[in-house]
């Protein structure tokens, strides 16, 4: 049997193990495309009501887009939990299993590029 990291738990959106990991940065361009889709879901939700899309309801418009960012901040979060769990299992198998994953050899640029005669 397989030793490790234990199963998830269930119904628990981010684990604890995920308060080691670095925060998402608010200039992440994965942020402002998810506030770029509340303020479009804003204007949708404008055209549907059929008020005046652009102008009508700002303050609805800016709490969609904050409302979409900081769901939004979780989802990436989360996002990067996974992944670095699936590089930690990765890496690990790796390191347990080194006769699967040999060591290549280094070559210079020397031994990779031909040699270069420059015709005149």
């Amino acid at each position: 049997m397989m030793t490790g990291r234990q199963a998830r738990a269930p119904l628990q959106f981010l684990p604890d193990e995920a308060r080691s990991l670095p925060p998402p940065k608010l200039t992440d361009p994965r942020l402002a495309y998810i506030g770029f889709l509340g303020y479009c879901s804003s204007l949708i939700d404008n055209a549907i009501r059929r008020r005046p899309v652009l102008s009508a309801g700002l303050h609805r418009q800016f709490l969609y887009i904050t409302s979409f960012v900081f769901v939004g901040y979780y989802l990436l979060k989360r996002q990067d939990y996974m992944y670095a769990v699936r590089d930690h299992d990765m890496f690990s198998y790796i390191k347990s299993h080194p006769e699967d994953f040999p060591e290549k050899d280094k070559k210079t640029y020397r031994e990779v590029f031909e040699e270069f005669h420059p015709v005149r």
